[in-house]
This record gives structure tokens, sequence and C-alpha cells, in this order.
């Protein structure tokens, strides 16, 4: 939804409900997009936060060899 500034500062809480909801929520300035309201995601682990390493860890799925599970246990 786009939403033009005087607009927005009158019902801010229900375009913040909105785009909780997932709305698009888009704020415009004299009729041309200005800002968008997103939710705030709460903080702690989001199971995409490591997606971009996937491709850079070739062997993840392989053995560990017994030379360096021995130092990953904490041997010498």
């Amino acid at each position: 939804m786009l939403v033009n500034m005087h607009d927005a500062k009158t019902r801010l809480s229900k375009l913040i409900a909105a785009a909780e909801a997932g709305d698009e929520v888009v704020i415009a300035r004299q009729g041309k997009p200005a800002v968008k309201l997103v939710p705030v995601r709460p903080p702690g682990f989001h199971f995409d936060a490591l997606a971009h390493l996937v491709g850079t860890v070739p062997d993840f799925d392989e053995a560990t060899d017994e030379d360096e599970l021995v130092l990953w246990e904490g041997g010498p």
C-alpha cells in the first residue's frame, strides 16, 4: 500500500500493524515513494543467517579425518 506523508502521520499505528502482518507499506513524499515500513526481526538465530556460506565449505558432509578430529577434540 502506498500512503502519503500526511496520511502516514495520522494512521501510523495502523500502518505499523499492517507492516507487522506482512503487508508492504510505502510512505510517499509528494507522490514519490520515500520509505518502506518493515518489521524488525527479533534477535536470535535465523535459519537463513548462514545461507551465504553454504557453497564455501565443499567438504561439509565428508567424514573428518583422524588427525583433524584429534585437533577438534583438544589434542596436540
